[in-house]
């Protein structure tokens, strides 16, 4: 008996390039020889109800055509439709993004014909999921994330980004940066994180901004954890000391390089949960997507080997 799946495709992602690729995909998947139930999301937000209904529907595979952010969707429908502590998934991945960030660091091809090619062949791995929870003064709410989690500037340019209609690639994030530097005020954030060992740590200073990371790799191409693996359980932690421009702009090249990880501006860590406070609202993105521009406080914790992606 055939598999039942169901694919997922954003037609904005890439700036509306994956809309204009949507009869590429439907070759790639008849060339892998999958027969596959492609629906197309209409707005942000879609892609998790849509996967959601999907999974209570019984597919035995749910893919997510786009970009970081319908993974991103994908996987939060699938989780809220899979019971606590079960395996979230499987989930199939289409490179239709800017930037690709998770099925890179996944070690996923971008070829469509190859990723069809996977979905039939059926194996799988098991990599952390990730949870977080965001306060704000009225309200707070869950999502989870596969890959990396920002707030403060990296946040901040990511809003710019969105703002930038003319370019692709890497260069949205290069000039949103840019934009950022223009009006960021760098806030006091309040951290505490718990080890492997359950020792628990904490700092208070004024930062650039935090970044979590369950891969090395967000933005398509600034390695802000360069040394997170996204199956050993832990979440790798970065702190960005409070930096004027010139110094901010001394630092990218090395972020980007992924050998900012002995900067004295930075500190890293491996984490199981972190807890983040902050005196003033804060911008907070998943897997790129804004979560939230008032955050005054976040948490997070590592689901070890809870996500299931076919590879």
């Amino acid at each position: 008996m055939s598999q039942r799946v169901k694919v997922i495709l954003n037609p904005y992602s890439n700036r509306g390039g994956a809309g204009r690729d949507a009869d590429v995909l439907s070759a790639a998947l008849n060339a892998g020889g999958v027969a596959a139930d492609v629906v197309l999301t209409q707005k942000s937000g879609d892609g998790v109800e849509l996967a959601r209904q999907a999974k209570l529907d019984g597919y035995d595979v749910i893919g997510a055509a786009g970009g970081d952010g319908t993974v991103n969707e994908v996987v939060n429908g699938i989780a809220q439709a899979t019971p606590e502590g079960e395996i979230v998934g499987p989930l199939a991945v289409f490179p239709m993004g800017s930037g690709n960030d998770f099925s890179d660091m996944a070690s996923l091809p971008r070829g469509l014909v190859e990723s069809a090619r996977i979905v039939h062949a059926g194996h799988t791995r098991d990599i952390d999921l990730c949870r977080a929870t965001v306060h704000e003064e009225s309200r707070e709410f869950t999502r989870y994330f596969d890959n990396n989690m920002g707030a403060g500037f990296e946040a901040q340019v990511t809003v710019e980004s969105r703002k930038i209609t003319r370019l692709r690639g890497v260069a949205i994030y290069l000039w949103a940066v840019v934009r950022a530097l223009r009006q960021y005020d760098q806030p006091h954030f309040d951290v505490a994180w718990t080890e492997a060992d359950g020792q628990v740590h904490q700092v208070s200073q004024r930062s650039l901004l935090i970044t979590l990371g369950n891969s090395r790799r967000t933005g398509g191409g600034f390695f802000m954890t360069p040394d997170a693996l996204m199956d050993d359980g832990l979440l790798d932690m970065g702190i960005a000391q409070s930096l004027n421009t010139p110094r901010i702009l001394a630092l990218l090249p090395r972020v980007m390089a992924g050998t900012h990880r002995n900067h004295p501006a930075m500190r890293f860590v491996r984490c199981t949960s972190v807890c983040i406070a902050t005196k003033m609202p804060v911008p907070v993105h998943t897997d790129g997507e804004i979560l939230s521009t008032e955050a005054i406080g976040l948490s997070a914790q590592v689901l070890p080997g809870r996500l299931r992606v076919l590879c």
